[in-house]
């Protein structure tokens, strides 16, 4: 895949909306009708957007290139956290902010900051030197 063909945002425009396609799709047949209560799909679409966010910054940028060096089971359980991570943020946030009485466009935006945020401390404790600066190197 070229980098340069297409911008970074457009990268993660492209990301983001396939993520988001294939989470309702999944949410539609499978989970909503037989596991999560309505009000609990965007769980599925914040944790398959958490990776694109992360994800693309990492393969877009020149002075991250190194971490694809890693193995890749190292790689997969960087995923596998970050999916997570993003499931439990929104799935909490989404717990303490339920009853409140608040629309539920809002309700999906604090749970999607919970998510990204919890998914994205979880990959940078797992690979604080992505993010260092030249000074601390």
């Amino acid at each position: 895949m070229d980098k340069e063909r297409i911008p970074r945002w457009g990268w993660l425009m492209a990301g983001l909306f396939v993520a988001t396609l294939v989470a309702n799709v999944l949410n539609v047949f499978v989970l909503v009708p037989t596991v999560f209560p309505d009000t609990y799909r965007a769980v599925t679409v914040i944790s398959a957007m958490s990776p694109v966010v992360i994800y693309v910054g990492v393969w877009y940028d020149e002075d991250r290139q190194h971490y694809w060096t890693h193995s890749r089971a190292r790689i997969l359980g960087d995923v596998v956290f970050v999916v997570t991570g993003a499931a439990l943020g929104a799935a909490m946030t989404l717990v303490a902010i339920t009853g409140l009485g608040l629309p539920t466009f809002l309700l999906d935006i604090v749970a999607m900051a919970g998510g990204f945020l919890l998914s994205w401390g979880l990959f940078w404790w797992r690979n604080p030197d992505l993010y260092a600066d030249e000074s601390d190197r």
